[in-house]
């Protein structure tokens, strides 16, 4: 009963993170965001996943990265939500970044229900070039049952213009 009233209270706290992190950035996440979808595989758990993120920037060099990534088990349901912040070390490499973040999987199997918690490490590489790119990350997450999972998938820009319409109207 313990443990129970404990996993909910560290969801109930991750979800308020997240929803006052990415509320403060509403305006940045309208000009510049990026959101895409991706495939991976959890090299612990031995199974593929399938996901979704959004790259909310709050400076040049930091990113909100909110995600979530559904694996395919049978029998039952496994599913990761994650609470990061990628980290552009360098001005110099701007394709490399690194970060971290709360990391909530959830698996129910039959009557079974069972959600941990933990914290999570990134690694990854990002095309900038264009208005769609690819990208491919690592994630290391400590809980108590350690995960590490390797993705790739393609974000793209919102609010992406053509460059026509960015030049104005045409000349006459």
């Amino acid at each position: 009963m313990q443990g129970c009233k404990m996993r909910h209270r560290t969801r109930a706290t991750l979800v308020t993170l997240a929803i006052a992190i990415t509320g403060t950035t509403a305006l940045e996440a309208q000009r510049r965001a990026h959101f895409g979808a991706r495939a991976g595989y959890d090299l612990d758990i031995e199974e593929f996943a399938v996901g979704a993120q959004v790259s909310i920037p709050v400076s040049r060099r930091v990113e909100v990265y909110p995600s979530v990534d559904r694996y395919f088990i049978d029998p039952g349901s496994l599913w990761s939500m994650n609470a990061d912040l990628k980290v552009k070390p360098t001005t110099q490499a701007e394709w490399l970044y690194l970060g971290g973040g709360l990391n909530i999987m959830r698996r129910d199997i039959g009557p079974v229900d069972e959600t941990d918690a933990g914290f999570n490490m990134l690694l990854g590489a990002e095309s900038r070039s264009g208005w769609i790119h690819p990208f491919a990350d690592a994630r290391l997450t400590l809980s108590d049952a350690n995960r590490f999972l390797l993705a790739a998938g393609l974000n793209i820009t919102s609010g992406h213009r053509s460059s026509a319409s960015r030049a104005g109207p045409a000349p006459r």
